[in-house]
């Protein structure tokens, strides 16, 4: 079973407008990496293993279309 790291430090810069949207995007690209990575993983979880925590193989794409803002 694969362990994710859910903490990401958090930039705290007050310059302005300026790094308020580097830390946006950021943020925004870091929240899409971890979803390829949560995805990826899942996929390759075998129908046993989807099953033991609730989910079925179709379930994922349509978590991640549902979710996906990017």
């Amino acid at each position: 079973m694969a362990a994710f790291d859910t903490t990401r430090p958090h930039a705290t810069v007050s310059a302005g407008g300026l790094s308020k949207s580097i830390t946006s995007a950021f943020a925004a690209f870091a929240a899409w990496n971890d979803a390829r990575v949560t995805r990826k993983a899942l996929k390759k979880l075998s129908a046993r293993e989807l099953s033991d925590i609730g989910l079925h193989a179709g379930d994922i794409e349509e978590i991640f279309a549902n979710h996906a803002k990017f």
